[in-house]
């Protein structure tokens, strides 16, 4: 299966979000942002209120900690693109609510190739750094590395950014890129 999908990974704090949500703005339409952060304090709960700030009033939030596949298919009826920002937190939602993270990827990767529009998803890299000295933490970079491969495998493009600059992993077909370059 190949989805037309543009897939955004990087590092924390290393311009992906800006990247994908610029590619979105190129756009013409209603826009949806799935945002799967939870705000369990007082940081974060400010962090995501700058965000949505930031994206102003042609887009439309959907929230899914967990349920995330079948709001993807509730955003896509109502927008002409939907981006999620980020699958790396839903898969720490996933973990933490003890959910089955298999049958949870495979429900995404479904509700992505049902998709009626252009696509946009973000993740973080983790698996770039030192082996983490606990079990949980283990777990957690190689279930994120092993989500990022399939995501990669299905995607029309994929691009890793670093320091605000994009790179190219995987440039789309022929037909062009479901996203524009902005």
């Amino acid at each position: 299966m190949r989805v037309s999908a543009l897939f955004v990974i990087g590092g924390a704090r290393s311009g992906k979000s800006r990247h994908a949500q610029d590619r979105m703005e190129a756009l013409p339409g209603k826009l949806a942002f799935v945002a799967t952060a939870q705000a369990f304090d007082a940081e974060m709960a400010d962090r995501i209120a700058r965000h949505r700030a930031d994206r102003g009033a042609r887009w439309k939030t959907f929230e899914a900690p967990i349920e995330l596949p079948a709001m993807i298919d509730r955003a896509a009826r109502g927008a002409d693109a939907v981006l999620v920002d980020c699958l790396t937190l839903w898969l720490s939602n996933l973990m933490l609510a003890g959910c089955d993270v298999a049958a949870a990827t495979r429900a995404l990767i479904e509700a992505l190739g049902r998709c009626p529009v252009p696509l946009v998803l973000v993740a973080n890299e983790v698996g770039m750094g030192i082996v983490p000295e606990n079990a949980l933490a283990r777990r957690f970079r190689d279930e994120a590395g092993r989500l990022n491969q399939r995501i990669a495998a299905i995607a029309a493009e994929v691009v890793f950014v670093a320091a605000g600059l994009p790179l190219a992993l995987k440039h789309p077909s022929a037909q062009g890129s479901p996203v524009p370059h902005s």
